[in-house]
């Protein structure tokens, strides 16, 4: 192997590759516009599905609208489930008051035998 290859150069220091012979994906560029009149130039993928509506003025930092005049697709998805909303799913309000009962009962009979939080200490 030679010794020269390697010789005065660093790692990861630069690169020796050309752009010759090299395709680009295709790309789109989206303006944005900055409400203090900035213009913002970002590329994407030609094939990007979702390109954001707003993007961050690289000048003053403002929050930048696309020029094109898109705006957000609100799509309206299912609401959040809670554990409560599943728990009534399974069980009637009548069902889960009984089994408090039953469960209050047995706690104020001296819990659950052999259950650290029922040990009476001495």
């Amino acid at each position: 192997m030679s010794e020269r290859a390697l010789r005065g150069s660093r790692l990861g220091a630069t690169s020796y590759e050309t752009d010759r012979d090299i395709e680009l994906a295709p790309r789109q560029i989206i303006e944005y516009a900055c409400p203090k009149g900035h213009s913002v130039h970002v590329p994407f993928s030609a094939e990007a599905d979702e390109v954001p509506i707003v993007w961050e003025c690289r000048v003053c930092g403002n929050v930048a609208l696309r020029a094109d005049g898109a705006t957000r697709d609100d799509k309206q998805g299912k609401p959040a489930r809670t554990h409560w909303d599943m728990l009534m799913e399974r069980r009637t309000r009548e069902e889960l008051e009984e089994i408090l009962a039953e469960r209050l009962a047995v706690l104020r009979a001296g819990g659950i035998p052999g259950h650290p939080a029922t040990r009476k200490s001495a």
